[in-house]
C-alpha cells in the first residue's frame, strides 16, 4: 500500500496577531510542523498548538527559520554555518520542551523558508542543520525537499529523513521550487493541487513549469496553513489520496 504524510506549517500567529485556521486544517492532515518563534507564532502559540495537534492525535515538529518576523522567514540571510546550528539548536529545543511539558514527544524538525531554501541548495548550511538535530535527539525525523542537499546531509548525520513535495507550488526543472517573486509559484486552483499531489504520490513525478517532467521522492506532501486556501485544499488532497487506496500517516 502507498503511504504518504500530510504536513501542514502553523502555528504563526503572533500576540493579537492571527494567522490560518490551524484547527480546522489539523483535520486532514497526519502532522504539523510549528512555528518557534523566529519567522512566526511565540511560546504562547507554540503551547497552544502543540496541545491541540497531540488531542488530535497528530505527529508534531519544530517549524525553525530565520529571525525575520517583517519578512516572514522568506528573505535570505548570510549566516556562518555556526550560527545557523545555533539558531536551529535554540528554537528546536523549545519546542521539543513544550512538547515534553505536555507529555507528549517532538516528532520532526522542518526549517522554514528561505533557511529551507538556503539548505536545499548549499551543503554546509545542510550539514549544520541535520548535525544541530541530531545534538538535540537522533531519533528526530528531518523534513526537506526531495532530492535536496538537506535530504542528503540528514542521511550523512544518520537522521531518519522525509523527502517532502508540495501541493501548492510549482516546481522547475531542476526540482527546485519556483521563487515566490515569480507569478507562477504559487498553485491556487484546489484541482490542479489535487492533480499534482496525487500524481507525485502515485507515478512519482511532477511537472516543472516548462514542461519538463521531474522525478521526486514523497514521503511527505506540504500544505502551508497561510495560504487563503488551505483548509479546502488539505480535505481535497486527503480525500483525493484516500480515494486512491493511499494511506495517510506520519513517516517513521
Amino acid at each position: 500500500m502507498l503511504k504518504v504524510d500530510l504536513n501542514c506549517d502553523m502555528g504563526e500567529s503572533f500576540g493579537p496577531w492571527k494567522m490560518g485556521n490551524d484547527s480546522e486544517i489539523m483535520n486532514f492532515v497526519s502532522s504539523v510542523n510549528i512555528a518557534c518563534g523566529f519567522h512566526a507564532g511565540d511560546a504562547t502559540v507554540m503551547r497552544k498548538t502543540a496541545a491541540l495537534a497531540f488531542e488530535k492525535g497528530l505527529a508534531v515538529g519544530a517549524h525553525p527559520g530565520y529571525r525575520d518576523l517583517q519578512g516572514f522567514g522568506r528573505r535570505n540571510m548570510s549566516m556562518s554555518p555556526q550560527e545557523v546550528s545555533d539558531i536551529v539548536l535554540y528554537q528546536v529545543s523549545a519546542m521539543k520542551g513544550i512538547c515534553e511539558s505536555m507529555g507528549g514527544s517532538l516528532h520532526h524538525v522542518k526549517p522554514h523558508g528561505a533557511l529551507y531554501n538556503q539548505a536545499a541548495r548549499d551543503p554546509e548550511l545542510a550539514c549544520a542543520i541535520a548535525s544541530a538535530v541530531r545534538a538535540i535527539d537522533p531519533s528526530l525525523v528531518l523534513y526537506g525537499l526531495s532530492g535536496s542537499q538537506l535530504i542528503s546531509e540528514a542521511r550523512n548525520a544518520g537522521l531518519a529523513a522525509a523527502s517532502e513535495v508540495f501541493a501548492d507550488r510549482s516546481y522547475q526543472a531542476d526540482g527546485s521550487l519556483t521563487p515566490r517573486s515569480l507569478p507562477d509559484a504559487l498553485i491556487e486552483d484546489t484541482g490542479a493541487a489535487v492533480l499534482q499531489a496525487v500524481g507525485m504520490i502515485t507515478e512519482g513525478r511532477v511537472a516543472s513549469t516548462d514542461g519538463t517532467s521531474v522525478n521526486v521522492e514523497a514521503d511527505t506532501i506540504c500544505i502551508h496553513g497561510d495560504g487563503a486556501n488551505a483548509v479546502p485544499f488539505a480535505e481535497a488532497i486527503n480525500r483525493a489520496l484516500t480515494e486512491q487506496g493511499v494511506s495517510i500517516r506520519p513517516p517513521e
